[in-house]
């Protein structure tokens, strides 16, 4: 037998054990928390221990004797238990509080299920001929909305707005008192209300949709956005006359229905059903009230689309001891220019509507009357932070036969960025009995992702 070769063989079995031994942690370290990285380490050294153990074994089963290999190899497994044991044991002290677990996976935090929190205020600053110096500053509107998804099927978006009266051109003298609906404000009055809270069920089968609550219903485009979020100070005319000045905003359900045509245009759908709660159109009313939008567009070029809008809403309007039934019906229009490679820098978008609101006497003895409306605009875009703008408005008054107004209102704007605008209109406002010429500065700021949008 070669005892050369087998003492050799033993130191090196002999120096094997003592880097085990050197690689079992002491106690003191035992109970220490380690990282994923010492972990890993641990375990590779316990594969790596393992193949030596194979190796020495074929060559001890060659040169060394039977018993001796076995005291050998008897010592060697303790010192891989012992390795496997440390390696168990700085994971268990990592699981039980040791150093804090890194989270790689896609879980939410509870940061993510906060809603989306924003604040959208709108300044007006101005000048009335009529009364140069009274009230030439109102803080108009302080909005915060909360918008969140609640689940894969619905979302819901809550709307305060704390407003002051005062900027928007009124040209008829309303009619008093006012009823105990949703409350008209005085010039000046502020008040704080939820403007919209609805929830909405988005992707429907059969390309429906359906929200419940208070929301501002789609009577034409105009009437579904924020005030903030309009191409002027205020809504045209023959909204503000036949539905006041924050438009037509309701309690309720809404249903949508996007029609599956394909390759002939867009067409979508509106029904509503709600409770009357719009002052101006049905006074003391809470009787139910029905509304249908039907819109159609098509895009005629990549720079170029057209949309059709047809508009009704039909309930009774009731005041003191009279009774009506009430049909406000719109037909719209719009035509957008916009040339791709200079979308940012370059846009044309004309609109025009037409109004007609009817009432029909409940008491044969009372007479109702019909009364129309109609404006026309056109905005166009000078450069990336620059639009101009151009609105005529005529109204006739619904409450006094024979009385009618106009308006006419030039607009420079100015995006300093996506969260600030500043806007500068003049306000030709024709009356009944005179005219009033209205100078002002609107600054618009939002805080957070929901900005001045429009839907």
């Amino acid at each position: 037998m070669n005892f050369r070769r087998l003492s050799v063989s033993r130191h090196w079995m002999l120096l094997w054990g003592a880097i085990v031994a050197g690689l079992t942690p002491p106690a003191a370290l035992q109970a220490q928390p380690a990282s994923p990285q010492v972990v890993d380490s641990l375990r590779r050294e316990v594969e790596a221990l393992r193949e030596q153990v194979d190796s020495l074994r074929q060559a001890l089963a060659r040169q060394v004797p039977p018993a001796a290999a076995a005291d050998q190899l008897t010592a060697l497994r303790a010192a891989a238990a012992a390795a496997a044991a440390a390696v168990d044991t700085a994971a268990g002290a990592q699981r039980q509080g040791g150093a804090p677990q890194e989270f790689v996976g896609r879980e939410r935090s509870l940061q993510a299920l906060n809603p989306e929190i924003s604040v959208n205020t709108d300044i007006l600053a101005f000048a009335n001929s009529e009364d140069l110096d009274h009230d030439n500053f109102v803080p108009r509107e302080f909005e915060i909305s909360f918008q969140a998804p609640l689940d894969p099927y619905s979302r819901a978006k809550i709307f305060v707005s704390h407003h002051t009266e005062g900027g928007t051109p009124t040209p008829f003298v309303q009619p008093e008192p006012i009823g105990a609906g949703e409350e008209e404000h005085a010039e000046g009055e502020a008040a704080t209300e939820v403007e919209e809270g609805y929830l909405q069920w988005v992707n429907l089968p059969a390309g429906l949709g359906l929200s419940v609550g208070k929301l501002r219903q789609r009577f034409g485009t105009w009437n579904r956005w924020h005030r903030h979020a309009l191409p002027g100070q205020s809504l045209p005319l023959p909204y503000t006359v036949f539905l006041g000045d924050e438009g037509l905003a309701q309690t309720g359900a809404s249903l949508y229905w996007l029609v599956p045509v394909h390759g002939l245009g867009t067409y979508e759908i509106w029904f509503d059903v709600m409770r009357s709660g719009n002052e101006r159109l049905f006074a003391d009313s809470r009787k139910p009230n029905f509304l249908g939008h039907v819109n159609a567009f098509w895009e005629l070029s990549p720079a170029t689309y057209f949309e059709i809008g047809l508009s009704g809403t039909a309930g009774r309007r009731e005041e003191d001891t009279l009774a009506y039934d009430v049909q406000l019906l719109s037909a719209e229009a719009a035509f957008n220019w916009r040339p791709p490679e200079r979308a940012l820098y370059q846009e044309l978008m004309l609109r025009g509507a037409f109004l007609l609101n009817r009432r029909t006497a409940v008491a044969p003895a009372v007479d109702g009357g019909t009364s129309v409306g109609a404006f026309a605009s056109i905005e166009y875009k000078l450069s990336q932070r620059w639009i101009a703008g151009l609105r005529y408005d005529y109204v006739e008054n619904p409450d006094v036969a024979a009385e009618d107004a106009s308006l006419i209102a030039p607009t420079l704007t100015w995006w300093q960025s996506e969260w600030v605008r500043i806007r500068a209109e003049y306000d030709i406002l024709r009356g009944p009995r005179s005219t009033t010429r209205t100078f002002l500065l609107q600054f618009t700021f939002a805080m957070g992702p929901h900005k001045h949008e429009t839907y």
